[in-house]
């Protein structure tokens, strides 16, 4: 009998996981309160949906829990959340997952009272994201970083402008160019669609480009496309919630912050808890203000208030008033698509690098990593080659890979290749695949 995956939870990050399931074979049930967010996504997904409380053991028995491969529970109340995913463990779930708040239980010391309890991993969609803007603002002049090992591979994502060397030449004739040895471009976005480019596609003005790179070359993407990078040394942040205050505390060694919110109680309660951040209580949707507190010397401005419109806008302000790095947070799924053409430097949204960080969970095969880009219709997925087969008795070419995905870089020990069709897989290397979603269920297989 095939196992069901059970998501406790239909908001934006349940949603995005079910969305992603639907690209296997499996039985995927989501459980949520509001009758018509299920009867929306039951629509849209081949899902099945419960109406119910998560956390009430009738529920997850006729979600059939005791067959679960893995259960999710990433409702917006961290209370549900753990009593859910207790419940669903003793009822015969494989492996649970929480989503949690409370940033207290992450810490190490802490996690073995939710092992103890059965609880496999608990997440928080908060830290997650903090980690992510703090990765953006170390690589400040691209919209998107991933790292893989530590670095030893990267992939950066750049809009190309009218004056790049690249615009209007077809890939093969880049790639005649002895930086490309240690560079490859290997995705783009163009007027919201995402395209693996082949050798006959043409790079056009405004096309978001994605470089595979490694450690020592990622710094010439910037020299290729002819952007001009600058240090991030002071950043505004707007905002005082639990993203706001993770990324605070996650900056505040590194950079001058200054935290502005509108509420004066709040400001007490982070002022209290951050060490070296400024806080100032103030209106923050008034770019007089912000002018008046710096904005105009500041280097990055992070929005993440609870509107999205309002995080836009102002991160637009920000740019017009010269700071040089603008990070947006969104809740709506829908602005993330337009992420790279709306004149703010990065959109993110919390729950989907959260429902990204949790795929490693959802993938067969010998997969090390997987990570999302926001806006992107697509992942790089990290696979170990665990044994001789046709992966490594085939070059590349002769493996018929799916057009909708590609082998973007290899990690062999302490070396690292950027491969070309004749290159050939070895046992323990560790492939970085990028791949739409249709291409999943192929690429599970060839690396299973």
């Amino acid at each position: 009998m095939a196992r069901n995956i059970v998501i406790a939870g239909a908001g934006d990050m349940g949603y995005h996981l079910a969305e992603q399931l639907c690209y296997e074979n499996k039985n995927i049930i989501l459980i949520d309160l509001d009758k018509d967010v299920l009867d929306n996504i039951g629509s849209r997904l081949d899902v099945m949906t419960i109406e119910g409380d998560s956390a009430s053991i009738e529920i997850l028995k006729k979600a059939n829990i005791h067959n679960a491969e893995l259960m999710l529970a990433v409702t917006t109340s961290e209370k549900t959340n753990i009593c859910a995913a207790v419940l669903a463990k003793q009822l015969g779930a494989k492996k649970v997952i929480a989503r949690v708040r409370n940033h207290d239980y992450l810490y190490p010391e802490n996690k073995v009272y939710f092992e103890n309890l059965g609880i496999d991993s608990i997440i928080s969609p908060s830290l997650l994201c903090s980690k992510e803007i703090s990765r953006l603002m170390k690589r400040s002049t691209f919209s998107d970083v991933i790292e893989f090992e530590g670095g030893k591979l990267s992939v950066v994502g750049i809009t190309l402008e009218h004056d790049s060397p690249l615009v209007n030449k077809r890939l093969s004739d880049t790639t005649t160019d002895p930086i490309f040895e240690d560079i490859r471009i290997i995705a783009l976005v163009r007027d919201h669609r995402t395209l693996i480019p082949r050798g006959d596609t043409y790079l056009r003005n405004n096309d978001h480009v994605f470089f595979i790179s490694n450690n020592k070359s990622v710094d010439t993407v910037k020299d290729l496309v002819r952007h001009k990078g600058k240090e991030i040394h002071n950043v505004m942040l707007i905002g005082g919630d639990d993203l706001a205050y993770s990324t605070a505390r996650e900056l505040e060694h590194e950079y001058g912050v200054t935290l502005v919110h509108n509420d004066k109680e709040r400001c007490k309660w982070l002022a209290e808890r951050l060490d070296t951040a400024l806080v100032i209580h103030g209106d923050y949707k008034n770019i007089n203000l912000l002018i008046e507190e710096g904005l105009e010397t500041m280097d990055g401005f992070l929005a993440l208030t609870n509107s999205s419109e309002t995080n836009i806008i102002t991160s637009l302000s920000a740019k017009n008033h010269g700071v040089y790095k603008t990070i947006a947070h969104v809740d709506t799924r829908e602005y993330i698509h337009i992420s790279h053409s709306i004149g703010v430097d990065s959109l993110i949204n919390k729950k989907l690098v959260a429902a990204n960080h949790v795929s490693r969970y959802l993938t067969k095969g010998k997969v090390e990593a997987v990570s999302g880009i926001h806006g992107v219709e697509a992942e790089f997925v990290q696979y170990l080659v665990s044994k001789n087969n046709r992966l490594t008795r085939r070059n590349l070419r002769s493996l018929h890979f799916p057009n909708s995905a590609i082998v973007a870089g290899v990690i062999r020990g302490e070396e690292v290749f950027i491969p070309d069709g004749e290159f050939q897989l070895q046992l323990n290397d560790k492939a970085i695949v990028f791949g739409l979603p249709e291409a999943k269920p192929i690429l599970e297989k060839l690396f299973n």
